[in-house]
């Protein structure tokens, strides 16, 4: 846990969009962090194709993670950057062109992390990011994720994880770390970093042996598909300060019953990251971290009503149906 404030800052970042597919709201706080180091992305339409859309969030890491970097180095660097240029790498892939979107955020995040290294503002950079992003196309849903950013569907009201956290604890995980000369102490990598996939942080990604996918950190995304089905009321993307408080049914439950009390998504968004923030930080840890929420509301082509209505009722039992997990590491 890194420095903390006095008090916290609880001013947000909020905005909100619409189409006829998606009612969307975001928001970001600080909180009892001294600096900001989330970014999120939130696109209706992708450029060069006005058929698919693209969330993101990104929680950015700087010294409080990486004891070798610079006073100076922040998260929020290579946080924004990402935000602001991950969906343009991965529609820029031969992949996506050919229809293979899960392969085209694969390559995409891995030629994101490839091009930082020649960029001259951002190649010296120690700091990183997570990234849970959702790239929506054809009736289908992509997850990719590094980190541990989480993104989770409700489908008939119950939580369906699209991503999986990536902790260096993790079996997985650990052989990755371990084969390309790392170590993991505390449950962190090397005894720092306490997630094990990440934009950036190329201090970990020093291996000259390896592939970038088996570098101790690496930007290899899973990725997780999923037909969207009318069952699929929406998808919660945010930060770990979200999901070290309350768990993904949690999260879940909570935003069901304020659609059913017709609250905006991007209210929704500010008053999850208030119930999940610390009412005190003297001990460092849960509740205390910056927090960025996405809230992204199927509308099937209907009104919000019908998605109020929706909500309103209890969840249907049964399993959450799954189209596709894509996780070539295991």
């Amino acid at each position: 846990m890194g420095q903390t404030l006095s008090e916290p800052v609880t001013t947000k970042e909020t905005s909100s969009c619409q189409n006829a597919s998606v009612k969307v709201g975001s928001s970001s706080m600080q909180g009892w962090r001294i600096n900001m180091e989330d970014a999120h992305t939130q696109l209706l339409t992708l450029p060069g194709d006005k058929d698919s859309m693209f969330f993101g969030v990104f929680d950015g890491h700087g010294e409080d993670s990486n004891p070798r970097a610079a006073k100076n180095t922040r998260g929020a660097k290579v946080a924004q950057h990402a935000s602001l240029n991950l969906h343009k790498k991965i529609i820029m892939q031969p992949a996506y062109a050919q229809n293979r979107i899960a392969d085209a955020l694969k390559s995409g995040f891995l030629q994101m992390d490839e091009d930082m290294t020649k960029d001259e503002t951002m190649k010296d950079e120690l700091a990183g990011t997570t990234a849970i992003t959702m790239l929506v196309k054809n009736n289908r849903l992509f997850c990719a994720n590094v980190g541990d950013s989480r993104a989770v569907a409700s489908v008939r009201g119950r939580a369906d994880n699209l991503s999986h956290d990536h902790k260096p604890g993790n079996e997985i995980e650990t052989r990755r770390i371990i084969a390309a000369g790392g170590w993991v102490e505390f449950n962190r990598v090397n005894g720092n970093l306490a997630l094990s996939r990440a934009l950036g942080d190329f201090v970990f990604k020093k291996n000259d042996k390896k592939r970038a996918e088996e570098q101790i950190v690496t930007a290899y995304p899973d990725v997780q598909e999923r037909q969207l089905t009318g069952d699929y009321e929406f998808v919660v993307l945010a930060c770990d300060g979200i999901w070290d408080v309350l768990s993904s049914q949690e999260v879940i439950d909570f935003i069901r019953a304020r659609i059913a009390q017709r609250m905006e998504p991007e209210i929704i968004c500010e008053e999850l990251m208030t119930r999940c923030l610390a009412p005190d930080c003297q001990m460092g840890g849960l509740g205390c971290d910056n927090m960025t929420v996405c809230l992204v509301c199927f509308l099937h082509g209907k009104p919000y009503e019908d998605l109020i209505r929706r909500c309103s009722q209890p969840c249907f039992g049964g399993p959450v149906p799954h189209l596709n997990t894509y996780d070539d590491l295991k």
